[in-house]
């Protein structure tokens, strides 16, 4: 037993590792890339959009020691477990996963969202992780240290009107990453879920959900300003690196959690009440 417990607290710095990064063209994908490469990592990005990649390579310009990208959709099942071999022959070995990419649905209720959104929401960001776990932990349980990284939501603990799916989404990844700790407790590889706050990206026009009206939470006397894609990209390798069971980026993730727990119909309404200029009338 005290040997299991120390597998489970020892940390794994991401400094000459392999970290795998999906949805790393833009927001926080793209943070968590430079933040990983400032740290001396190695980086494997993935993405939907090949432009965001070579902006990427671009940007970075650290070559294809330090850097590699894929073009490919993560609901691609068939082209995500033909990964594994290229990125070894790339660089060796992979040591960590940070599932990131997802998307939003549009602001609209479940009565007015149609089946064609609900499945691409569902593949994005639930499958899309699933099948980047299942392919990958093979190899991640044969090192002697790695981690996974889900990216959940407030809104995967927090029911957020005209995001009911999403945040359904959201909450499969949670406790489905919570289930993969649990598992892998005997281990050495770590697991960690994110849960990030209301963040400075561009995930709603990347999801072809673009916002034209801002929620009342979004006012400049809002008590919880919008973290930027590199803050939250910071705190995410934070808490890999301090390997935390549970990663809560932003003040309003932390207090939300909290509500819930004491209060979820209260904090339900709340959320509503902040959300409801966005749903159609």
């Amino acid at each position: 037993m005290k040997q299991s417990l120390l597998i489970i607290r020892a940390n794994m710095l991401v400094k000459n590792k392999v970290i795998l990064v999906t949805g790393a063209g833009s927001g926080i994908g793209k943070e968590l890339v430079l933040s990983l490469l400032a740290r001396g990592a190695k980086v494997v990005g993935i993405d939907l959009r090949k432009e965001s990649l070579d902006n990427l390579e671009t940007e970075t310009n650290v070559g294809k020691k330090l850097l590699t990208t894929h073009h490919l959709d993560v609901t691609d099942r068939t082209a995500i477990e033909k990964l594994p071999e290229k990125i070894i022959a790339e660089h060796g070995n992979i040591d960590g996963v940070i599932n990131n990419a997802g998307i939003i649905q549009p602001f609209v209720r479940v009565n007015d969202l149609s089946y064609e959104a609900i499945d691409k929401v569902m593949n994005v960001n639930f499958y899309g992780v699933l099948y980047m776990t299942k392919t990958f932990l093979p190899f991640l349980l044969k090192r002697p240290a790695a981690h996974i990284v889900n990216i959940s939501s407030m809104g995967g603990f927090l029911p957020v009107p005209g995001q009911s799916v999403y945040g359904a989404s959201k909450a499969a990844v949670k406790l489905f990453t919570e289930g993969l700790y649990a598992e892998l407790a005997d281990t050495k590889v770590r697991v960690s879920v994110v849960f990030p706050g209301a963040t400075k990206t561009n995930i709603a026009t990347n999801s072809g959900a673009s916002i034209t009206q801002e929620p009342a939470s979004n006012s400049k006397d809002q008590s919880f300003p919008m973290l930027s894609a590199k803050e939250a990209a910071k705190i995410i390798i934070d808490g890999m690196e301090s390997n935390k069971f549970q990663i809560f980026t932003g003040k309003d993730s932390n207090f939300m959690n909290i509500l819930c727990r004491l209060n979820p119909r209260f904090a339900t309404n709340f959320i509503a009440k902040q959300m409801k200029s966005l749903l159609p009338k």
